[in-house]
């Protein structure tokens, strides 16, 4: 496990003076960031997510009522037993105020347990299931990046209408991939589509050769992957190997990253049809966070790691809004204030815990429309997550 702790600011010694005893009193506020450092999600996340939160910070000057921030990191493993047992440590015995990222679907909902055991406050920014802000809510948690709705939604409904009215699904087998899945094919069959079957395989599959063989068997229009980062991508190249669509069929990448375009080229990636919450080329502000993020690197950055940066700014913010660590008057601050950012300037954090704001659908430019590096995307449209009535979610009367 890393461990950093940022420098106190001469701002924050001021700060400390001001506030008076009460706030100086309190123990230094301590954020945990946990993660995929080395596996299939470590492109989206990872180290780019431990380097946006420490931007965050910084921004934020370092210090919270006189004291240091403090930053603590672990790897989950993507396994739901790890995730659980690290933060259960860092909620009970380390005074883990907030913890942030959580790499899997599976992680995400093992952390929610022990938030909501200890009652302090969890920020999903990788993990995708819709299920985080349905049927599995919590009061502690607070899903920031996107989610299998609203990427089904985006990705799913512009296929169904330029004609891919049947699918066959190469699915990860576990809660994100299956949320995928069941989100996209109830989009599907709601547009008059059918899903013709699927074919699930174990996170992290060097080889797709069997899947692909049963999604080529299917004549299904589309292949879609309802998978994720390193998984993404190597269906996608293995996909090219079997002449997938050279032979007629088409791939929806319905979770897809910039690092994923950049790992596969634009040649091969040319035409894709993606849905993303930020971008670094749509306006001055999310350029100017991609310039500082690639200065430190060397890469721009991910949805999930500008919106990590975006949440732990946004929670700091609170905190000292609410001046107090407490869970409670941070939240109800974080639900007070609007999101204006490098990530959105339309967020807001609804009572279900889901952060709504701006999806984009992007089209993948040809290697001849782009212009210069990293400048990969064409925006096709603006779309929505799910209405908080349909989510399931036990907290809404």
């Amino acid at each position: 496990m890393k461990s950093i702790v940022t420098s106190l600011s001469a701002a924050g010694l001021i700060t400390a003076v001001l506030a008076g005893p009460a706030l100086a009193q309190q123990a230094p506020l301590k954020i945990g960031v946990l993660t995929d450092f080395q596996s299939v999600y470590s492109d989206i996340g990872g180290a780019g997510n431990v380097e946006a939160t420490k931007m965050a910070i910084e921004e934020f000057g370092g210090s919270m009522f006189g004291k240091p921030i403090e930053l603590v990191t672990a790897d989950a493993l993507n396994k739901a037993d790890v995730a659980a047992t690290i933060t259960r440590k860092w909620y009970e015995a380390e005074n883990v105020d907030m913890i942030i990222d959580m790499p899997t679907s599976a992680t995400a909902l093992a952390g929610m347990e022990m938030s909501k055991q200890f009652e302090k406050i969890m920020i999903v920014t990788d993990a995708a299931s819709s299920d985080i802000t349905g049927k599995s809510c919590s009061p502690y948690t607070l899903h920031w990046t996107y989610d299998t709705y609203a990427n089904a939604h985006t990705v799913g409904s512009a296929i169904v209408k330029n004609g891919g009215d049947s699918w066959f699904f190469i699915t990860a087998d576990y809660v994100f991939g299956h949320s995928i899945e069941r989100d996209t094919g109830d989009v599907v069959r709601a547009a008059g589509g059918k899903v013709i079957g699927s074919a699930r395989h174990p996170l992290n599959t060097p080889d797709f050769s069997s899947f692909l063989l049963q999604a080529q068997s299917s004549k299904a229009k589309i292949v879609g992957l309802a998978n994720g980062g390193g998984d993404t991508i190597n269906a996608i190249k293995q996909a090219a190997e079997f002449g997938i669509v050279a032979g007629g069929q088409n791939l929806a990448g319905i979770v897809m990253f910039i690092s994923d375009i950049h790992s596969l080229g634009l040649k091969l990636a040319q035409g894709l049809i993606i849905t993303e919450a930020y971008y670094w080329d749509l306006n001055d502000r999310t350029r100017a966070f991609g310039k500082r993020f690639f200065e430190r690197m060397k890469r721009m950055p991910t949805m999930n790691q500008a919106a990590t940066y975006s949440a732990t700014l946004h929670y700091l913010n609170a905190v000292k809004a609410a001046g107090s660590k407490e869970t409670k008057p941070v939240l109800a601050k974080m639900r007070a204030t609007p999101v204006r950012d490098a990530f959105t300037d339309n967020g807001v954090v609804r009572e279900d815990g889901r952060m709504v704001h701006s999806m984009f659908l992007f089209e993948v430019k040809k290697p001849e429309e782009s212009k210069a590096p990293w400048d990969y995307y064409k925006v096709l449209a603006d779309q929505a997550f799910r209405p908080l009535k349909d989510g399931g979610c036990p907290l809404i009367k």
